[in-house]
């Protein structure tokens, strides 16, 4: 990526921006290549998702996700290039475009600024082939025309310009003056009344015996097929009235600060939205950060009894078994990389707004030779969301579930052009299509499992999508 040494808010004039804009044109020509032009600026404060609200479009992609306890948010519209891939080197073809874009790439403004250049909002199905009738792909990475993103009190927009050597400048400056105009002086859209109002109507219906499921999962378990499989539910809820996703990510993200907010959407009117308590991976300054988490139970009625449903989660045997057997594959995935791994010996107690999980963070410094890319490779999909061994559980997934995952249990996240990036496992979600939803919730099944306890624990899961759902 090349940085010029701009700055476009000490220039900010029409005429300046058909200059720069016709600089960049005249080096596409010159290259026969097209550029991607990033304009990033510092504004006043901005809500990322009240942005995106009050310019969504059911016809555009877009890119949204917020970890609100630590005021981190980004999100991204339209589309400037974009990507898509499937099969077995997903993510090294991801990899290839992200380095052939950023090749060809002009950035100039607050580049170095936290969330500033461009960035590459991408989803990875929990599956490197989908069924027919899926509405994402396998692997979709794409650069927005605009992002907006808040790391604490600092705000960045940023633009994002594909320039080729027949773009017509006029057009294109003017749509970027807009643009910057608009954000300098963001004014948030106020709800329709048919927007607000008493809670949605809506029925909930699910296919199969999920506790079958599970009893037919333990005997393979049983035969030595399997150590752990995870195993998912689907509902389907049907609304008397559209579901605006955005919408339901305010509910989300003011019931789970502690999570990723989170809303992809793929501009044909469908958005895979959630609140997903287990990040997969995050690189900042050359560290990588993973986590371990398995094993689940409920939260308490009041603090002691919280403390000893925390107390039995760290001495049952059959969730410390599931949570050591998550940890022990990332290290056998990611020691061959050249990581070396620091972790604690024993686990710790995550706790969330309706649900205790045990989680053991781990870290590295990355090599240079290693990019995030390459991680998430190694690591997708981890024994949290697919099983061991992962050859053999992910040939009994859909055999069993008898329903496509699509996004549910893949990979969504963001990656710069530093080589940093965050990415997050796209469970306790839904896909939203209209006025109809499909609600996921799963759970590791391994050698002691009971199908009503598991049962329970996805109807635990469910909940705090539904109440989103069908929230007023």
């Amino acid at each position: 990526m090349t940085i010029l040494p701009l700055n476009p808010a000490a220039n900010a004039s029409p005429e300046a921006l058909r200059v720069f804009l016709a600089e960049c044109r005249d080096s596409a020509v010159q290259d026969r290549h097209d550029k991607l032009v990033s304009i990033s600026l510092a504004v006043d404060a901005l809500d990322p998702l009240a942005v995106l609200e009050s310019i969504f479009e059911p016809g555009e992609p877009h890119f949204y996700t917020e970890r609100p306890g630590i005021e981190s948010a980004i999100a991204g519209a339209e589309v400037a290039v974009a990507h898509e891939a499937d099969g077995a080197e997903r993510f090294i073809s991801a990899q290839r475009w992200m380095d052939e874009t950023l090749a060809h790439t002009v950035a100039v403004g607050d580049v170095a600024a936290p969330f500033g250049g461009p960035h590459f909002f991408a989803g990875f199905a929990f599956r490197d082939k989908i069924e027919a009738g899926e509405v994402f792909p396998a692997a979709r990475v794409f650069v927005p025309r605009w992002q907006v993103a808040r790391a604490g009190a600092t705000t960045t927009a940023v633009a994002n310009l594909l320039v080729t050597p027949e773009t017509d400048l006029a057009a294109l400056a003017e749509r970027v003056w807009r643009a910057h105009r608009k954000f300098s002086q963001f004014r948030y859209r106020e709800p329709l009344a048919a927007e607000v109002g008493a809670a949605p109507r809506a029925t909930t219906r699910e296919a199969g015996d999920y506790q079958a499921v599970v009893g037919r999962a333990l005997e393979r378990i049983a035969a030595g097929e399997l150590r752990k499989i995870v195993l998912a539910r689907a509902q389907d809820v049907a609304s008397d009235r559209p579901l605006h996703p955005l919408r339901l990510l305010n509910g989300l993200r003011q019931r789970f600060p502690d999570c990723y907010s989170f809303s992809f959407a793929n501009g044909r009117g469908q958005s895979f939205i959630g609140a997903s308590p287990e990040r997969l991976v995050r690189v900042s300054k050359g560290v990588l950060e993973t986590e371990a988490l398995a094993g689940s139970a409920r939260r308490g009625g009041g603090a002691s009894e919280d403390a000893a449903l925390a107390t039995a989660l760290l001495h049952s045997e059959k969730d410390l078994r599931e949570q050591r057997e998550v940890l022990d594959d990332i290290v056998a995935r990611l020691t061959p990389l050249g990581l070396a791994l620091e972790f604690s010996a024993r686990p710790q107690i995550r706790r969330l707004a309706n649900v205790q999980h045990l989680h053991t963070p781990v870290r590295a410094v990355l090599p240079a030779t290693v990019r995030l890319l390459d991680v998430l490779a190694a690591l997708h999909p981890t024994p949290a969301v697919g099983g061991s061994p992962r050859g053999a559980a992910l040939a009994r997934i859909r055999e069993l579930e008898g329903f496509p995952r699509g996004l549910y249990a893949g990979t969504l996240g963001w990656l710069n052009a530093r080589g940093g990036g965050e990415f997050f496992v796209g469970i306790r979600s839904a896909l939203v299509d209209g006025a109809t939803a499909r609600v996921y919730a799963g759970a590791g099944i391994v050698a002691g499992s009971a199908p009503e306890k598991e049962f329970a624990e996805t109807e635990l899961k469910f909940k705090a999508m539904l109440d989103a759902l069908l929230a007023p």
